[in-house]
Formats: structure tokens, C-alpha cells, sequence
């Protein structure tokens, strides 16, 4: 993604607007979740071209399938939306994950643009051209590399969020501190989500992000490094998706797995008890512990198989050297993921 394709400030929806009422464009369509469609369109919609139209789908992790998909395609079609149509995905990461999947089939591709109103969003799923679905109970078990036309981040939005949602969000920035700045992660770790201004460390997550991004588009090296927290993070998540009354967000998942992970890192020799510790006191003095029972650690780590790093049975993780220094493709087993799972659930 180039520089001028990535807008960050409080002022850039109208630059939106500008560039969706250039010549060439067709149809101008806003997907948002029956959250996103109330908090947050009202303030799109007087920069959008007056022609445009809204497709409203359920919020919530439970909808990111298949299904939904089916009906964005349907009423994209009974739109008569043809390839020059432009998708703008308005939302947090289950909008821009699947609403960048839809647009990347409809009619072999079409153009869209990323307007997340998430932390999480804002620092990660909307930023390096995934895109997904999930499938069988797996996250992002489908999907495809596909780069926005556009990605506009407005920290405004974030005044739309609960605590919940905010805190989410910080696991992914937490995540960018350890795998590739031990400065920002000593600077900032301690102020947990007390912030004033989440536009500046948004600006460097983003361009962290980007760094490794471009080095490796299409996740077979040093892109890996994103994945921090998100072997055991995204087994947690599947594990609880599938049980209805004990879902949780993908950020607090991630937060258990930046747990479990820098264990496994200390287990392994990589990182200090004094690291380990860090890890611990900074994730546990923003987010409450994901509620397991040690008896389930087992069947979480059995998700893990699943893995999209994985070569063959080969489990790959990536781990920490140090704060501030992530190593990718790093071997560990089931029983290494459901010990780090047990360490977590006895703190």
C-alpha cells in the first residue's frame, strides 16, 4: 500500500469523499454491522455521493461466515453493482475482514475502502490486505491477500467504543510493542488504555505494520511476526466461539495468547524471567483473565492444528527473543500450547 492510499486523522473523511466522487467510479456501497450502522454511518454519510446505499448485517464475531457473505453478494447483485462499484467496509475487524473478502470475489474484484472504527481495526485487520472469513469453527479459515483501494482512519470513531471494546483494540498495538519496539513497550506499557490521544500511537503501530507488510506481502516470512499471541490466542477463540454465553473478543484472546506465548518464549530460553514478568504485569493490568477451565486446556491447544503457519504437523509459533524482538516459525507442540494454557489459568 502506498503512503497516499492510507489516511490517518480527524479530518479525512472529506478527503474520502473527494476521491469516491472522482470520474471512473461506479456505485458507491456502505457495508456496516447493525452497531456500526447506528454510531458510526450518520457521521460517513454526509461526505458520501447521495446515490449511495447502505447493506446492514449483524454484528458480532458469530456472523464473520459464509452466510453472510451470501447476502452482502446478493444484494451487491440486486443492486446491479458492476466492477467499477466501490465497497467502503465501515466497521471493526469482522466488517473489514469479511467486507474486503466479498469485495475481492464479487465479480473477480472490486475496489474497497477500509474505514475501521475499532482500535483493533485501526492498528491491525484493517491495515495489510488480509481478508477472511471463518469456517468450521476455525478463524480466517478462508480468505484471500487482497490490498484496499483505501484505508481511512479517523480516531474519532473511537469515542463510539465501550471500555471493552477499547481495551480489545490495545492488544494488537501491545502486540507491535514486543515483537518490534522495546522503546514504545517501556514508554507506554504502563499507561494501559489511559491515553488522551490514540492518534500518534496509532500512526506508529500502522507503520510498523506496514515495515513488515512490505517486506513480505503474503505471510512467508517476517510477516509471521504478526502472529504473536495469535496461536494459542486464536485456539482460545474458537474453543469459546463455539460454545454460545462464552464468546469473547478476539483482542482478549490475543491478550491470553501474548501471555501464554511469552511463557512458552521464557520455557524455551528466548526470554528472561524479568521479560516473562513484564509481559505478565502489563497484560494483566489492562485485561481481566479469559475464564477456562484447566481440564479444557487440552481441546484449545487441539485448535491450534489449524493453525494457517503450520507446515504439515509442524506447529509454528512465533516467539519472543527478548522485548521488542519476535522470531517466527518456531516449533511447539500441543502439549507445549496446553502447558503455556494451564500456566495462564494459574496466575
Amino acid at each position: 500500500m502506498l503512503n497516499e492510499d492510507l489516511l490517518i486523522g480527524n479530518q479525512i473523511l472529506s478527503e474520502l469523499g473527494a476521491r469516491l466522487a472522482r470520474p471512473g467510479l461506479g456505485q458507491v456501497v456502505v457495508l456496516a454491522d447493525t452497531n456500526t450502522a447506528t454510531l458510526c454511518y450518520p457521521r460517513l454519510k454526509p461526505h458520501l455521493p447521495a446515490t449511495h446505499t447502505l447493506i446492514e448485517i449483524a454484528a458480532g464475531e458469530e456472523h464473520k461466515t459464509l452466510t453472510t457473505c451470501e447476502e452482502v453478494w446478493r444484494q451487491l447483485t440486486e443492486l446491479r453493482a458492476d466492477r467499477h462499484a466501490v465497497l467502503v467496509n465501515l466497521g471493526g475487524g469482522v466488517v473489514t475482514d469479511l467486507g474486503g473478502f466479498c469485495a475481492a470475489l464479487y465479480k473477480r474484484g472490486i475496489r474497497f475502502v477500509q474505514v475501521p472504527t475499532t482500535l483493533l481495526a485501526q492498528v491491525d485487520a484493517s491495515v495489510g490486505g488480509k481478508t477472511g472469513v471463518d469456517f468450521l469453527g476455525f478463524k480466517n479459515q478462508l480468505g484471500v491477500f487482497q490490498e484496499p483501494w483505501l484505508v481511512c482512519i479517523n480516531p474519532d470513531f473511537l469515542a463510539t467504543l465501550d471500555p471493552r471494546q477499547l481495551k480489545a483494540g490495545y492488544a494488537e498495538v501491545l502486540k507491535h510493542w514486543l515483537i518490534a519496539d522495546a522503546d514504545a513497550f517501556a514508554t507506554y506499557g504502563a499507561q494501559g488504555v489511559l491515553t488522551i490521544d490514540w492518534t500518534p500511537i496509532i500512526r506508529d503501530s500502522v507503520a510498523l505494520k506496514q515495515r513488515i507488510v512490505e517486506q513480505d506481502p503474503r505471510e512467508s516470512g517476517p510477516r509471521k511476526l504478526l502472529n504473536f499471541g495469535h496461536t494459542v490466542g486464536h485456539a482460545l477463540e474458537s474453543y469459546l466461539l463455539l460454545q454460545p454465553g462464552r464468546e469473547i473478543l478476539h483482542g482478549e484472546a490475543v491478550a491470553a495468547g501474548l501471555v501464554c506465548e511469552a511463557w512458552l518464549s521464557h520455557r524455551k530460553g528466548l526470554l528472561s524471567a524479568a521479560g516473562l514478568e513484564k509481559v505478565e504485569t502489563c497484560v494483566l493490568s489492562v485485561f481481566e483473565k479469559v475464564q477456562f477451565v484447566s481440564l479444557e486446556a487440552d481441546p484449545i491447544a487441539d485448535f491450534a492444528r489449524q493453525d494457517k503457519k503450520n507446515t504439515g504437523a509442524v506447529i509454528n509459533c512465533t516467539l519472543l527473543e527478548g522485548i521488542g524482538h519476535g522470531i517466527y516459525d518456531q516449533p511447539v507442540t500441543e502439549e507445549d500450547i496446553a502447558a503455556a494454557l494451564r500456566y495462564y489459568h494459574r496466575l
